[in-house]
């Protein structure tokens, strides 16, 4: 059996993302703040700081945005040495504007076709793969794209052949499925294939037809899963776990919501790295609060991303 070297494996896409000056509707802005965005890299980003070696597998092309992504993921100290650079694809990005309201920001897209979305099967370096101790997979990379679909997969089948563990975050992306439906079935049988599966409570009630967090947690209990955590925003989150049995965990309270967007991919950072460290499910469902809390009162996704010395100075 292959020993692991290293913590956390993440197949996805990055892309650069250009945040809106002021407020308003994104064809008003005049300027733009650029940032990186990708929900997987977030979760790397998100677990590097916290001191865990943290491997990124994807593509970027040779343009000025993709050497701004491969730079600053180097610079975030992630490996990088599965991601393939080739001056004949693109690198997707979008644009994000801004809200004063606490409400989700306005989001533009423009990945179709980007390099990422040309990954497939033959990417997945099951060797390098074996090598990590758990992978971290979310229903964003299996959108982008039929082969990056069959990708996600294959890295599951790996790690699960291996006896690695999985966690896995639904990241409903509605655009870039066919219809809901193959939506539903697809993240639904993704699910199934994860130790850990970490859906909101909207995206649950989508998912499984299920209005409460106690009946989104049974639906993927009963599917195989060992633990999973239903976030519920401000309210926290509920969990059911092979270990711990069912519980709530309350949130952390925030001054301001300044951008929602990433704060499921800290929550995710959170459990998986404290898991990883062996702490208790509550003790790992309290960091994910912790950690998506301080996302929500930043303008990007990473920002509120903490390093681990302050996640030892909040004693999590």
């Amino acid at each position: 059996m292959t020993h692991p070297s290293f913590d956390v494996a993440l197949f996805g896409e990055a892309m650069l993302l250009l945040v809106a000056d002021q407020p308003g509707p994104i064809e008003n802005a005049t300027a733009f703040h650029k940032r990186t965005a990708g929900a997987e890299t977030n979760v790397a980003i998100g677990l590097s700081r916290l001191g865990l070696k943290v491997g990124w597998a994807s593509r970027l092309g040779t343009d000025s945005m993709g050497r701004a992504l491969l730079a600053t993921m180097q610079g975030e100290g992630i490996d990088c040495s599965h991601v393939i650079t080739d001056a004949t694809q693109r690198t997707g990005f979008q644009f994000k504007g801004r809200v004063t309201d606490g409400s989700d920001p306005p989001v533009e897209y423009h990945r179709k076709g980007s390099a990422a979305s040309q990954m497939g099967p033959a990417d997945v370096d099951e060797a390098w793969l074996r090598s990590a101790r758990h992978l971290h997979a979310t229903g964003v990379f299996a959108a982008i794209s039929g082969t990056s679909l069959q990708a996600a997969i294959r890295s599951m089948e790996v790690m699960r052949q291996a006896g690695r563990t999985i966690s896995f975050d639904p990241n409903l992306r509605p655009t870039l499925w066919s219809s809901p439906e193959v939506m539903r079935d697809t993240i639904n049988d993704l699910a199934a294939r994860a130790d850990w599966v970490l859906p909101g409570m909207e995206e649950g009630l989508f998912l499984t037809g299920e209005s409460t967090p106690e009946g989104v947690a049974h639906f993927y209990r009963q599917r195989g899963a060992k633990l999973v955590v239903v976030k519920l925003g401000a309210e926290g989150a509920y969990y059911d776990s092979d270990v711990a049995g069912t519980g709530r965990v309350e949130g952390f309270p925030v001054k301001e919501i300044v951008d929602t967007v990433g704060a499921g991919d800290g929550f995710a950072a959170g459990v998986v790295s404290a898991l990883l460290e062996g702490r208790t499910v509550p003790e790992a469902v309290r960091r994910g609060a912790w950690i998506g809390a301080r996302a929500v009162q930043v303008l990007g996704d990473t920002e509120g991303l903490p390093t681990r010395m302050q996640l030892e100075e909040a004693r999590l």
